[in-house]
């Protein structure tokens, strides 16, 4: 079986930012690995690269990875601004 080569795309200190940009990437089909050292986490040191948190995709990902994370919340469209462009009604119907 061949191994599928993966990449980098996000580094954090902390595992908070690195989860949410793993379900940022997942959000959007893209499967996401996280790689840190247990112990940090187990006893919460953030010093020393002990708390280095590090997101990795599949190569033929990355590109596409590297732009969603790159993405700052501001440019991205929010679900109720393209529908109400599409001229959808998002609201609950009671």
């Amino acid at each position: 079986m061949a191994q599928k080569s993966l990449v980098k795309v996000y580094e954090s200190q902390g595992i908070f930012a690195a989860e949410v940009v793993k379900a940022k990437l997942e959000a959007n089909g893209i499967p996401a690995m996280l790689k840190y050292e247990s112990v940090g986490q187990v006893i919460g040191i953030t010093v020393d690269g002990l708390g280095r948190v590090e997101v990795y995709v599949s190569a033929e990902n990355a590109a596409e990875a590297l732009e969603l994370v790159e993405e700052s919340d501001d440019e991205a469209p929010l679900q109720e601004d393209a529908a109400a462009e599409n001229g959808e009604d998002l609201r609950p119907h009671l």
